[in-house]
């Protein structure tokens, strides 16, 4: 998937340095993993691509005489705060099913486990947080505010570990110490799954995406060509002359200094892990929805069609995924 999107299909995601701290980041997601099995094939793959949702419909065949019975999981993105100025999207509340994925077996929603896991330096240190009734979701204020309420041994020890860390600001109240939480969450939901001989089975899963964004993009703006993080839009993008003429142009016209009068928006689809199965993706359709007619979109993709005023499609027989799948929306910013 290498070649341009014609360019008035572009939608970006960008965050681009000069607009760091109205930024956010996405965290990179992707479809169900299967153990490999020589006797199971991908008959097609169905991938729906949003900043709302993302839907995947699979149809795979059993092709040897015999069931065959297989763990499915769904990784969610690791969520690690690195320091008090990260930002990056969770698009739920829910401490353990982050994007809100769902997911069917022949239409009927299927009955799944959890597994969460938290480390710190490389150390699985989840029962130590369930001791200390911690919430193991890193990003979310109630997790601080547990940690706030631990004794000031236990607050010790979590920063001795590198679980944890002390952050000192004034939210009205004076300087005042706050202990922040600094370890990774692994959350992973699975299953097991039998796949008939010689029959068909169609697995659906949907969720909402980690979409990062940015208040106003830096595309457009009169030295952007010779920055670094511009080189890097254009490879991860596919960025093409005509899409840059169209923010060129916004820009000019909206008399804006710094860029184009566009917000960004960033989705980051994991592809790769797809090639787990026997043989390629028999048919895989990709669709692409930019949300607004007025939006701008860029991917790497190859003959891709517009299918109605958001709609942008790709179809692909005997499909062996090579490269994972970005997104960039532009999003008209209303004149003021």
């Amino acid at each position: 998937m290498q070649r341009s999107v014609i360019a008035v299909l572009v939608t970006a995601l960008a965050a681009a340095p000069a607009l760091a701290n109205d930024s956010s980041a996405e965290l990179a997601t992707g479809g169900l993993i299967f153990v490999h099995n020589d006797d199971v094939e991908m008959r097609a793959e169905d991938l729906s691509i949003s900043a709302k949702e993302i839907r995947v419909r699979y149809r795979f065949f059993n092709k040897g005489a015999k069931d065959v019975t297989t763990l499915v999981a769904f990784p969610m993105p690791e969520i690690k705060v690195e320091g008090p100025d990260d930002n990056f999207t969770v698009p739920t509340d829910d401490p353990q099913n982050l994007l809100g994925f769902a997911t069917t077996v022949n239409g009927r929603p299927v009955a799944t486990r959890l597994e969460q896991k938290v480390f710190a330096l490389g150390l699985d240190r989840t029962e130590l947080l369930r001791a200390h009734n911690v919430p193991l979701a890193p990003h979310l204020a109630g997790t601080n505010e547990a940690l706030d309420r631990l004794p000031a041994d236990q607050q010790a020890e979590l920063v001795r570990l590198g679980l944890a860390e002390i952050n000192e600001f004034d939210a009205g109240q004076g300087m005042q110490k706050h202990l922040e939480a600094r370890w990774a969450l692994h959350t992973t939901y699975y299953w097991e799954q039998t796949f008939p001989a010689q029959t068909e089975l169609v697995v659906e899963h949907r969720y909402k995406p980690s979409v990062g964004g940015s208040a106003q993009t830096s595309l457009g703006s009169p030295d952007s060509a010779k920055q670094e993080w511009f080189r890097e839009y254009m490879t991860k993008y596919c960025m093409d002359a005509g899409f840059l003429d169209a923010v060129d142009k916004a820009r000019k016209a909206a008399k804006s200094e710094f860029g184009a009068p566009y917000t960004e928006e960033r989705i980051a689809y994991i592809l790769k892990t797809g090639a787990n199965w026997s043989g390629p993706i028999k048919d895989f359709h990709l669709v692409v929805d930019k949300g607004d007619p007025g939006s701008l979109l860029s991917f790497c993709g190859q003959d891709v069609k517009k299918t109605g005023p958001t709609r942008f499609e790709m179809r692909k027989a005997d499909f062996v995924p090579e490269n994972d799948l970005n997104v960039l929306i532009l999003n008209r910013i209303p004149a003021q």
